[in-house]
């Protein structure tokens, strides 16, 4: 068996852990070594005991989407379907109004394979937001539906994201990655694109000094095995970044949510653990030292595990959601303002501070 104290001395020198290390780790440690070890890395990368969050507004632009996820109530495939929708002017304009509200700057824009809008609709949405609300910070689309728009409109991934950084997208989130294993995808998201999209978006945004996060859902069809995998590919994402830029900012792992999914009906799945989340939010600590910030999932897992998380490896609790649609249809149903955010904070025993997408302190 493997000597946490070897672990924790390999990764404080610079070396990354391999994945029989970090299945080793996940598998054969106690859960008390193992959340021991991802609290002192996170002291080492992040000293201060304090933990960050931020207000923002996830927006929905459209529940129209081809890619047919097992997990997901919300999309609709049939743009003439009478549940499917998509937002005009009128309706994004009174989302910017909701979070200035609320005391947030961002919007989260998120839809889906929409199979009939090119570039020039998304261009045109985030410019109108821009122009109508300037200080507003857009953390836009994500890798599949990058990869989508870019096909569709016939251009290169970077020349996809090159406009839509010039039309008004602040950051990428890092939405669509499930678990990076085409062998689960070609189960669970038939028709998104492939792992390895996925990872070009995100290099190519890198490049482009946009900043994202990266994140995983689990508890479905993936082995452990896959999930460490699925780290380490993150894990080299970032260090083939070119220096000075971003890159990964912060890394979210959540359970997936299965109430009333086709993904539910297919399989027989058990609700992950509350041992178990504890245990992804630190073999994530541990496996991604070259990623600043572990975010928990308390939208996901509840306010009492995600307390407890920040003492397994975490020190972001990511934002009070405003907004929430796709996970919330799937069974989730936690909620939480800024002052319970705060107080749950508190009564972990750290200090909170509100931030901005890029890690920055927000203006309250």
């Amino acid at each position: 068996m493997i000597k946490t104290n070897t672990l924790h001395n390999k990764i404080l020198g610079g070396e990354f852990l391999s994945l029989e290390e970090g299945m080793e780790l996940y598998i054969n440690t106690s859960p008390a070594k193992l959340f021991s070890l991802a609290g002192k890395i996170r002291f080492w990368i992040n000293p201060e005991r304090r933990v960050s969050w931020q207000t923002d507004l996830n927006v929905n632009y459209t529940n129209v989407c081809i890619s047919g996820c097992l997990f997901c109530n919300f999309h609709c495939r049939l743009y003439e379907n009478e549940r499917s929708f998509t937002l005009g002017e009128r309706e994004l304009k009174d989302k910017t109004e909701i979070v200035k509200r609320a005391g947030g700057n961002q919007l989260l824009l998120q839809g889906g394979l929409h199979p009939h809008y090119r570039i020039e609709y998304y261009e045109n949405m985030l410019r109108y937001l821009k122009e109508i609300s300037p200080g507003i910070r857009l953390n836009a689309l994500g890798p599949p539906e990058i990869a989508h728009i870019s096909r569709l409109s016939s251009i290169s991934i970077r020349e996809t994201l090159v406009r839509l950084k010039a039309a008004g997208l602040d950051s990428l989130p890092g939405a669509g990655a499930e678990i990076l294993s085409d062998r689960v995808r070609r189960i669970i998201s038939p028709s998104k694109p492939s792992s390895s999209s996925w990872e070009n978006v995100m290099r190519e945004a890198h490049k482009l000094a946009i900043g994202t996060t990266a994140t995983m859902v689990y508890g479905h069809l993936e082995t452990i095995r896959e999930r460490l995998e699925h780290l380490m590919l993150l894990r080299k994402i970032q260090q083939d970044k070119p220096e000075g830029t971003p890159g990964f900012r912060a890394f979210i792992g959540w359970p997936v949510q299965l109430k009333g999914t086709k993904l539910a009906e297919r399989f027989r799945l058990s609700p992950v653990s509350a041992l178990e989340n504890l245990k992804m939010v630190a073999i994530s600590r541990i496996m991604l030292p070259n990623v600043p910030h572990i975010q928990v999932s308390w939208l996901t897992i509840g306010e009492d595990l995600a307390q407890l998380a920040l003492h397994c490896g975490a020190d972001d609790m990511g934002s009070v959601m405003i907004e929430e649609n796709v996970v919330s249809s799937a069974g989730a149903s936690f909620k939480m303002d800024s002052e319970k955010m705060k107080s749950c904070i508190r009564e972990a025993g750290f200090e909170p501070w509100q931030r901005n997408q890029d890690y920055s302190p927000a203006e309250n």
